[in-house]
């Protein structure tokens, strides 16, 4: 991909600021609670020892996507018992999606039993994450404030938080960690809130130029919480896998776009038609062994910039994801 230029408008750590800074001094409001680390850091925890909710989610989704990205929650959803979805677009959808909003920076600490792991999300990757992907995008962001948002059920230890300040750059009260359980309303809505950074992932994973892609949105809808990670994770992902639909704008011909369009959805996976829950187990909950191409929504919709046509492919799949909903 090109360079992308960092100004003002693309630094996502800048853009990020003012809905941190709405987030923490609205904790009560959003159901969340503030505190400091013995280091400094700043932990906003949204539904471990709290409620949380919705609405957090929302703000959090927003603040994944660096600041570039907008969020709503709407009662459009097409299913008959799961009328809400999320709404997602993006003012930079590359930069927004890939180089924020994603879950790439790989967390450890610790062995054994009491071993600690993250997969990091959110402006602070384009700060301190030594991702390959950044290197393809040409695109980095400066220290300075930060934020951070990882998808646990347990505060991380002080050691994890040093890392990420050294990594960033920065002192330790320039960070600002978002705890998001998946088991959580406001864990589920920030995840299902990826619906199109996972279509701008696979198109991405399929070779497709992103300097091609000009802009995109997306929709999935909101499963309900479980209180089990496994139920959990699995209704999130089935939320993007069979209920979400993505619509993609590209610089190409036709053909090309046709192309993207038919490869895109989750059902071209070779490991699509049951509930993730049970392809996880099935794998013996190793990720590495899922088929990567199954990470996409249930339908997409590719737009030629070029001639003005568009292409259809997918379709949503409304008993599998009661399956996954009810279950």
């Amino acid at each position: 991909m090109s360079k992308l230029e960092l100004d003002g408008v693309c630094n996502v750590n800048e853009s990020v600021q003012p809905l941190v800074r709405e987030l923490v001094s609205n904790a009560a409001s959003f159901r969340v609670q503030v505190s400091r680390l013995d280091n400094g850091v700043c932990m906003v925890d949204a539904g471990i020892g709290v409620p949380g909710g919705l609405e957090a989610g929302r703000l959090i989704s927003e603040i994944c996507m660096g600041g570039l990205g907008r969020v709503v929650i709407s009662g459009a959803a097409p299913f008959k018992r799961w009328r809400w979805q999320v709404d997602v677009t993006a003012s930079h959808p590359v930069i927004a999606c890939l180089g924020s909003q994603y879950a790439g920076w790989s967390l450890s600490h610790g062995e054994g039993k009491s071993a600690f792991f993250a997969l990091g999300s959110g402006p602070a990757r384009a700060m301190g994450s030594r991702e390959d992907l950044f290197d393809e995008l040409g695109y980095r962001s400066p220290p300075g404030d930060t934020v951070i948002v990882l998808e646990v059920d347990k505060i991380p230890p002080i050691e994890i938080t040093d890392k990420i300040v050294e990594r960033c750059g920065i002192t330790p009260a320039q960070l600002t960690v978002i705890l998001t359980p998946t088991t959580s309303l406001a864990g589920g809505v920030q995840i299902v809130s990826r619906v199109l950074e996972v279509a701008l992932h696979k198109i991405h994973e399929l070779k497709f130029p992103l300097e091609d892609f000009v802009d995109g949105s997306a929709a999935a809808p909101l499963p309900p919480p479980a209180p089990d990670f496994m139920t959990a994770m699995g209704r999130t992902n089935d939320a993007i896998l069979f209920g979400g639909h993505v619509h993609l704008y590209v610089n190409t011909s036709d053909e090309k776009a046709e192309e993207l369009a038919r490869q895109l959805p989750s059902a071209s996976s070779r490991d699509f038609g049951k509930p993730f829950a049970q392809v996880f187990k099935e794998y013996e909950y190793d990720f590495y062994k899922v088929d990567p191409m199954l990470f996409s929504p249930a339908k997409a919709t590719v737009t030629s910039m070029e001639t003005g046509h568009s292409f259809e492919s997918g379709e949503i799949h409304e008993a599998l994801l009661e399956q996954s909903f009810s279950d």
